[in-house]
């Protein structure tokens, strides 16, 4: 659905300013864009509109690339504005901000999805590909799911882009997974970016007592073995099992965000 909104409503994103110049024109918001802002590799904050790059169906998309366009050079008499593509080699961050005024903050980091480069359902050709959309980014724009001491972010892989034959409904059933189990990784006080698992939350919150309390007690229901399902993965290495028995985005909300706002 369309939104129009009048530039003076840009004071929610501190557009004041430029509203002031003309409060009684409109800019009519098309539907894959955003007020947002971005930052840029000095660290300045320049304001506009964004345009996401995925959607629902790619979102691995949006952490290739980003349009932009700032309020400076938004053409007030035209409904279609230019705007600039914009890559990790241009900008630290693009934060866009939805419909309940809920800002998604897409940052620039270092780091290749191994997990997803060296996981392919497919073979030969379809394999490789999927393999070298992974293994060949090493930097990517990931969005953030909580910040604090520990910044996790929300990592998806990225798809084959050829299959044939019988590969076909392999390759697609493989995506669907992609598109609906993102990776989660962390970096602890700005440190190195890994991957969240279970056996590394428990970890990474062992040096605040506060924390450290609650897991011992057993107060984090997500952090918790099932023993009886364990043992029935038979070969599977314990970090393997971990991550397949635990919810991580469970863990995210539960005890990252607790740790967060508890462990100073």
């Amino acid at each position: 659905m369309k939104k129009v909104l009048a530039l003076s409503l840009f004071a929610l994103v501190s557009f004041n300013a430029y509203a002031q110049e003309d409060n009684n024109t409109d800019y009519e918001l098309r539907g894959d864009e955003r007020y947002g802002y971005i930052i840029d590799k000095s660290g300045k904050k320049i304001e506009g509109i964004v345009r996401l790059n995925g959607d629902a169906m790619s979102p691995w998309d949006n952490q290739k690339k980003v349009k932009f366009v700032a309020v400076s050079d938004i053409d007030k008499s035209k409904k279609k504005q230019k705007f600039k593509t914009l890559d990790t080699d241009d900008i630290k961050e693009y934060v866009a901000i939805d419909n309940n005024n809920i800002e998604r903050h897409f940052e620039n980091i270092k780091y290749t999805n191994t997990k997803e480069g060296f996981n392919t359902a497919t073979g030969g050709l379809s394999g490789n590909l999927k393999a070298f959309n992974n293994l060949t980014k090493s930097t990517q724009f990931a969005e953030i799911v909580t910040d604090g001491k520990i910044k996790v972010y929300k990592l998806y892989g990225y798809p084959t882009t050829f299959s044939a034959g019988s590969q076909i409904a392999v390759a697609e059933a493989e995506t669907k997974r992609m598109r609906e189990m993102p990776s989660y990784i962390y970096s602890k006080k700005g440190g190195k970016i890994e991957e969240l698992t279970l056996a590394k939350a428990k970890i990474i919150i062992a040096d605040c007592s506060y924390a450290k309390g609650k897991v011992t007690s057993g107060a984090y229901a997500s952090l918790k073995n099932d023993e009886k399902k364990r043992s029935g993965l038979g070969r599977l290495i314990k970090s393997q099992i971990d991550d397949v028995m635990s919810n991580i985005p469970e863990i995210v909300e539960e005890v990252i965000i607790d740790y967060n706002e508890n462990c100073k």
